[in-house]
């Protein structure tokens, strides 16, 4: 029981690792003279529109927006079957096959009892014994 909880566990935690290692994402920030406005992550900037009033904005041109792209990794390697050596082509091969002729092997279980429905019952059988737990 442990070891499928631990094995599932390092499992997630390892696709999430190769999701956030392959993940690449942009940073914008818009600054109006020396002060920052807005920054957004995916999306465009807000720009101030002339809305802010400082002496440092009235000059045209004062307004600049900062990109960052922050890149993942984009080159994972695939390996395929025949990149494996010949021996360790056999072992998974022989791996391979006595574990799918162990899960094919095992004959279907019926369940006898699945679709019984039991009595109703009808009458407290407790107050009629007049059998009490003190």
């Amino acid at each position: 029981m442990k070891i499928k909880l631990v094995n599932r566990s390092f499992s997630f935690l390892m696709a999430f690792a190769v999701l956030f290692s392959t993940l690449s994402f942009t940073v914008e920030s818009h600054y109006c003279g020396s002060n920052l406005i807005d920054t957004a992550v995916f999306t465009k900037a807000k720009s101030c529109n002339g809305d802010f009033t400082e002496k440092a904005t009235t000059k045209k041109g004062c307004c600049k927006n900062e990109i960052d792209v922050i890149k993942g990794q984009d080159k994972l390697k695939v390996n395929s079957f025949d990149d494996l050596n010949f021996s360790l082509q056999i072992v998974f091969v022989s791996h391979v096959y006595s574990y799918t002729s162990l899960v094919i092997g095992l004959p279907k279980q019926t369940v006898s009892h699945q679709e019984y429905v039991p009595p109703n019952l009808i009458y407290d059988i407790q107050v009629l014994d007049e059998t009490f737990l003190i």
